[in-house]
């Protein structure tokens, strides 16, 4: 199957509907993107961000990676904030983990994963710094939804502490970055109650999590 003609009838079939449903759709689209949110994603493919949220094309600037993680020497993360900041001017900025990570289950078993360690090396940092509470949590199921939640947290922090999200902050542009969880399990999102909107809200929050 060198083409993968189903996937390529699939995307007529997906482009003729929509064109039904709405003509100049495609020719619209084609313009200008303007989205208000930036989404920083798991690549996991049971967690698409336009889906989740029922948004079109056009409407969510997307970045993905294993376990949603905002890492200061990923430039491709970085690239993908400023532009959103910068050039598309959007005003949110969504980190969105889920239940039943596979990332920080890797993270939290502790075996080896080969090049993969060097990623989850980041989630197993912040087990490290909220140990105690997690150790707690005799139940592993309870132990890593924990996990998933703390990492998403952390993430909010590593947006806010982004060079192009503090100056926006600082030159009085209107930017909200928060923190969900997405259920895979009933499809339903969580606000995680992390939403900041300036850098002091963003130091608070850090010594709430501390």
């Amino acid at each position: 199957m060198r083409t993968l003609k189903n996937l390529f009838d699939r995307n007529r079939e997906w482009a003729a509907g929509i064109k039904e449903k709405d003509p100049e759709f495609f020719s619209r689209l084609s313009h200008q993107q303007t989205p208000q949110y930036l989404w920083i994603g798991c690549s996991d493919s049971r967690v698409p961000a336009t889906e989740i949220v029922d948004l079109a094309p056009g409407e969510i600037f997307v970045h993905r990676n294993i376990a949603n993680l905002v890492v200061h020497s990923d430039l491709n993360c970085l690239s993908v904030i400023q532009f959103a900041v910068d050039v598309l001017k959007v005003k949110h900025i969504i980190v969105c983990g889920h239940y039943g990570c596979g990332g920080v289950r890797a993270a939290l078993s502790g075996e080896n994963h080969g090049l993969m360690d060097n990623w989850i090396q980041h989630i197993r940092e912040i087990y490290r710094q909220h140990h105690s509470v997690l150790d707690a949590k005799s139940d592993e199921s309870e132990r890593h939804r924990l996990l998933c939640e703390l990492n998403v947290k952390e993430q909010v922090w590593n947006v806010c502490q982004t060079t192009f999200v503090k100056e926006a902050w600082k030159s009085g542009a209107e930017l909200n970055v928060h923190g969900w969880i997405y259920d895979i399990s009933d499809g339903i999102l969580k606000d995680l109650g992390v939403t900041v909107t300036d850098y002091a809200e963003a130091s608070a929050m850090r010594a709430r999590l501390s």
